[in-house]
């Protein structure tokens, strides 16, 4: 890739065959250039002032057994990741830079991904994704203008592959621990009639997870339909899942990771003085996206592309409440035969989610020899209703109706941006970036709450100026660059719903300082990165969960992240590879003061703690791959040392995740038959040392009888455990 704003192929060539001979012509015979012109306006390369990697599709392949995108992306820089399940399927997700997804601008082709409510990505609803990715660009800190939500600490942009020229037909299954399976067939027309490619992949998995009962079924399609002419590029794309796993989503109880760190709450109740597990404590969910791409090339400087989307999100959770108040659910009490006022009762509930996503992202990409502009934006709306249904209670089943509507409430949000980036080429060696994005939200909450309470109002509009400067200097092997951005992010849906009666939850600001340096040579390669991330009113993980497992936030006034990245990597024989980095980081908060419940006065205590640091941030990440390739055998083995994870912003080590360091194990073989492209034979060992650790966690501690005492839950993952696969190539 030549530059933030140049699409990767401006021009698509003349196509020189007939269908009849498709199959005997190379891709090169064909003059058509495979990297599309799909929005890659949001991408940069080694001229845009920038911390960046880039993960391939061949690297996305090799390690996908069937674990979601935070798994599959966890060896790259600053980059953590966990998972409910304790395997990296079903429910699985990653920070950045310490910072989690509701605050990474995450796009696929262009078109955001960030649930525009909440702000986060449920990876869940995009199993085996990675095998329709064409490539991964995680752009660390600010990053450049994208659409959707803000970067404020990474952005994520994935492309969807690109059209076989050839015609092709792949089979891979995978099967290994936890009664994982994994099945994922493609398949594609090749050029048809000098125009025309058609691609398809369907996928399966099951697995029982390492937590007690924490089962995923899931299943994925992906479509895409193109057409091709001299300068022109028309594509069609679905991908769409339907999920279901058990929830998973409180994690393990501290006093239960000595006895039993596969425990699962989720879902208990007693009957009979014996504590029994409700069978469909399930999360149910479909989604469906719909992409429709242009491209048209305008002469020898000039390119548009245009990209239409629509999504379709449709689920529920069922969970069972224990002894739950009628008056929380909007029904009177029960008075049984004998005239007993009953005020509580078990009951069965559904929480919906139905909601639409729609709009169009677009660029217009100018390229001389100096000058490279992009001219660009998007305009997305999202409406989504939240409504809660109890299907069942204990007493009499005592409800007015069938699945009896307790909340009603819709959350629509408009969002739209415009930017212009400009690189000039001031000197051969050296490069001035220039970026400004105007980005305007409006966004609204009406309707009745899922707490017993009367009205949700919640409208807002936020108007943002987020610009970004830089210089880059690049000559022979060596490229630098420093730059100052700005960004500013809107509260998410919870910090509405969940603030305290006293929370008025404002708009964070984000002014990034980031300076990089990295050489290259023919068998090395080293880099470094340094940030300082300065944040007003950042809104702060507090350590407590909703009820569903998303983490809440509040703001606080004054916290900063600074940190230095290492890469490297060396060429140590033609056969052995070797690539690593390391983040050594601090990241405080100023002055910060904690409010503790007091259940014993009702009120609260607070303590004024000073500088403490930030939760889930941990102060060290270092990975290791080491990579050996001899014929068609293939050997890796990598590393991850993790540091110290505070759950909550008082620096206290009881209530946090300790280091962890884990090594996993990767053999492969390719056969070459006559009778078909090729078969792949791989196994992989994860943990394979048996290190028992946890990746993240909450926490709630309060106050009672003088004693501080706390609620909590570590997400404990798999210990030694594998996956082999075979995958097939026609």
């Amino acid at each position: 890739m030549k530059s933030v704003f140049l699409i990767s192929a401006a021009t698509f060539l003349t196509l020189a065959a007939n269908s009849q001979a498709q199959a005997d012509l190379s891709t090169d015979s064909l003059n058509v250039s495979l990297d599309e012109v799909v929005i890659t306006a949001t991408k940069v390369g080694k001229s845009t002032p920038v911390a960046y990697s880039d993960i391939s599709r061949q690297e996305l392949s090799r390690r996908n057994d069937g674990q979601g995108i935070p798994y599959l992306i966890s060896q790259s820089p600053s980059v953590i990741m966990t998972s409910d399940a304790g395997t990296g399927i079903g429910y699985s997700g990653f920070r950045i830079r310490g910072t989690d997804a509701s605050r990474i601008n995450i796009t696929v082709n262009g078109v955001p991904v960030n649930n525009a409510e909440s702000q986060t990505v449920f990876w869940v609803n995009m199993p085996d994704f990675a095998s329709s990715v064409e490539n991964i660009q995680i752009q660390r800190g600010a990053g450049t203008s994208t659409n959707g939500t803000a970067a404020f600490g990474a952005t994520v942009a994935m492309q969807t592959q690109r059209p076989e020229m050839k015609p092709y037909a792949e089979y891979s299954v995978s099967a290994g621990s936890f009664g994982t399976v994994k099945n994922t067939v493609k398949g594609g027309t090749g050029l048809l009639y000098d125009h025309f490619v058609f691609d398809a992949r369907y996928s399966n998995i099951h697995s029982d997870g390492f937590i007690d009962r924490a089962t995923a079924q899931m299943s994925s399609y992906f479509v895409s339909a193109a057409f091709y002419a001299d300068h022109t590029l028309i594509k069609f794309q679905t991908f769409g899942s339907k999920e279901k796993t058990y929830q998973a989503w409180t994690g393990v109880p501290s006093e239960m990771l000595q006895v039993n760190r596969k425990y699962n709450p989720c879902g208990a109740y007693m009957e009979n003085g014996v504590m029994k597990f409700y069978d469909n404590q399930t999360d149910n969910y479909w989604q469906e996206n719909y992409h429709l791409i242009a491209s048209q090339e305008l002469g020898d400087h000039w390119n548009m592309n245009l990209t239409l989307h629509y999504t379709r999100g449709d689920g529920y959770y069922e969970d069972y409440k224990a002894n739950a108040k009628y008056s929380s659910y909007k029904l009177p009490n029960y008075t049984d035969p004998e005239g007993n006022t009953i005020s509580r009762t078990d009951l069965v509930r559904r929480k919906w989610l139905d909601n639409d996503f729609y709009g169009g992202v677009y660029s217009a990409n100018y390229r001389s020899e100096k000058l490279q502009l992009t001219l660009g934006g998007g305009i997305n709306k999202y409406g989504c209703d939240h409504f809660g249904r109890v299907i069942w209670t204990q007493s009499a089943n005592f409800l007015p109706q069938p699945d009896y509507e307790y909340y009603l409430n819709t959350g629509k949000k408009l969002d739209y941006n415009v930017y212009a980036k400009a690189n000039y080429q001031f000197l051969p060696f050296l490069n001035g970036y220039l970026d400004l994005q105007y980005r305007g939200i409006d966004y609204t909450i009406q309707g009745s709450d899922d707490k017993g309470g009367d009205h949700i109002d919640v409208d807002k509009n936020w108007n943002f100026f987020n610009p970004k400067v830089g210089l880059n200097y690049q000559q022979g092997g060596h490229n630098a660059f420093v730059s100052f951005s700005v960004a500013n992010r809107e509260p998410g849906r919870d910090n509405f719903t969940e603030a305290a009666p006293n929370e008025h939850p404002t708009h964070e600001t984000l002014y990034d300082y980031e300076a990089g340096y990295n050489f290259t040579h023919s068998r090395f390669q080293a880099g470094v990165n340094l940030y300082y991330m300065d944040y007003n009113n950042q809104l702060i993980l507090t350590g407590k969960i909703s009820e569903i497992g998303e983490a809440l936030t509040s703001n606080i006034k004054d916290s900063y992240r600074m940190g230095i990245e290492l890469m490297a990597g060396v060429e140590i024989t033609d056969w052995l590879h070797w690539t690593g980095n390391t983040t050594l980081s601090r990241n405080k908060i100023k002055n910060f003061t904690e409010f503790v419940d007091n259940w014993g006065t009702g009120g609260q205590e607070v303590y004024e703690l000073g500088t403490t640091d930030i939760a889930f941030s941990p102060d060290v990440i270092v990975n290791s791959i080491f990579d050996f390739f001899y014929k068609g055998f293939s050997a890796s083995f990598s590393s991850q040392y993790v540091g110290r994870q505070y759950l909550d912003n008082t620096s206290d080590k009881e209530r946090s995740v300790n280091s962890y360091f884990v090594n996993s194990l990767r053999l492969g073989y390719v056969f070459k038959p006559a009778f078909m492209k090729e078969i792949g034979l791989d196994i992989s060992i994860n943990n394979l040392f048996n290190e028992k650790y946890e990746t993240n966690g909450w926490v709630y501690s309060y106050l009672e009888g003088g004693e501080r005492k706390k609620e909590d839950g570590y997400f404990t993952q798999a210990g030694t455990h594998a996956m082999a696969r075979v995958t097939f190539k026609f």
